[in-house]
């Protein structure tokens, strides 16, 4: 069995958008990190909110070393 197309659209109600969001970007987050891990590779991740708040990840370390401009 193959998979179904899904069809992509907005999410109107704002809350549902939101909690999608906080889901979306842990799992993101998650997934860089996992990543980070088994490829023994630096990983930096940074995601912008639809209200423009910064979320950041970072494998290497200092954390600081990630440059953001």
């Amino acid at each position: 069995m193959g998979r179904r197309k899904v069809e992509i659209k907005r999410i109107e109600n704002k809350s549902s958008r939101q909690v999608t969001f906080c889901k979306r970007r842990n799992g993101l987050m998650e997934k860089a990190r996992q990543l980070s891990i088994l490829c023994e590779s630096s990983v930096a991740l940074i995601i912008i909110s639809a209200t423009g708040r910064l979320y950041s990840f970072s494998s290497a370390w200092p954390r600081s070393s990630v440059v953001m401009n």
